[in-house]
């Protein structure tokens, strides 16, 4: 591998993570030694890159900060295509759409030879068998809330047909093979609860923005219900 490469393998390792990470860690990545890495990370820095922490406590990648464009490997492309038609297969209108709008995006800067790997994908998406929502509302107003951590009121039929209007703070949605997931603060229950997309009768989204940070409750809810971060 040249030094080039390995620079970039720092930088992608260092961007994969939202949390410092330790040298030897980084180190053990990368395959190479401790003083190789720092020596690694002082190069990026005099380059620009902006790498916080030091020894001894860890180190990351500021956010925002943008690489150059890299050339994708037959794998990553693999694993995009796979991704996006997942979501046009799983998503509701918007999100499919969004997604087909990615690929072609990708597509369309791509040399011919990457370009026909994109579209000859040999990984394959199978039939869905999830429920789709079945109250009269756009999915797409509660990722809108997500992304906004605003809260919304929905109408709620749960299992046994009992019907509840609750006030949630959405956190996430899961994508099951059987069912859309919301994962939200419930003021009703007082506590983290999951609903069911297709269970939903109505969505009305609220103005009212909730106190605690989005991922810190997601975080919370993580640790409660047993679920490493990737």
């Amino acid at each position: 591998m040249s030094r080039a490469e390995r620079l970039l393998d720092l930088l992608q390792a260092l961007r994969r993570r939202r949390y410092p990470a330790a040298g030897a860690e980084l180190a053990a990545e990368l395959g190479v030694s401790l003083r190789t890495l720092y020596r690694d990370i002082a190069s990026l820095r005099a380059q620009g890159a902006p790498i916080e922490g030091e020894a001894g406590v860890g180190f990351v990648l500021r956010h925002g900060f943008l690489l150059p464009p890299l050339m994708f490997t037959p794998e990553e492309l693999e694993a995009l295509a796979l991704g996006a038609r997942w979501a046009a297969d799983r998503g509701d209108q918007r999100l499919r759409g969004a997604a087909l709008d990615a690929l072609a995006k990708i597509g369309s800067v791509l040399p011919r030879e990457l370009a026909d790997e994109l579209d000859g994908s040999r990984l394959l998406v199978g039939p869905s068998g999830a429920a789709e929502p079945s109250g009269d509302f756009d999915p797409a107003l509660v990722r809108d809330a997500l992304r906004r951590q605003s809260k919304l009121r929905i109408a709620y039929r749960d299992k046994a047909e009992a019907a509840t209007s609750r006030t949630v703070w959405p956190l996430a949605v899961g994508y099951f093979d059987r069912a859309q997931v919301l994962v939200a603060w419930c003021e009703l229950r007082e506590d983290f609860r999951c609903f069911r997309l297709d269970r939903i009768a109505s969505v009305e989204a609220l103005t009212d923005r909730y106190s605690s940070p989005r991922k810190a409750l997601l975080r919370q809810w993580r640790e409660r219900e047993g679920i490493v971060e990737a």
